[in-house]
């Protein structure tokens, strides 16, 4: 992993599938990187607003991610809940150069 000016290279983005998820562990808590349908890659607390569910492990659909334990429904590129459900994940600053991922803490 390389750190450079807060940006940190997490890997290629060919490392998460298409629809999938991988997770960046921190002490303060982990952070989800998603690759969505439109190949866009996004980063959210890995933390349901709901009930703290690991979102990691729900099920990327277009651009949004359904939270595996109760099924709420967040945008991806927002962090926010779909109505009519309310809340908010925390998103994170991620880029994408030459095929590698970066991550802003």
């Amino acid at each position: 992993m390389t750190i450079t000016k807060n940006w940190v290279e997490i890997g290629p983005v060919d490392d998460i599938a298409p629809l999938g998820a991988r997770i960046v562990k921190r002490a303060t808590g982990d952070i989800a990187i998603f690759r969505a349908e439109d190949d866009q890659i996004y980063a959210l607390d890995n933390k349901c607003p709901h009930k703290g569910g690991p979102l990691s492990e729900g099920i990327v659909h277009a651009c949004r991610i359904t939270c595996p334990l109760h099924n709420w429904v967040l945008e991806l590129k927002t962090g926010l809940a779909v109505a009519p459900d309310e809340g908010k994940a925390k998103t994170w600053p991620v880029k994408v150069e030459e095929g590698v991922i970066y991550l802003q803490l």
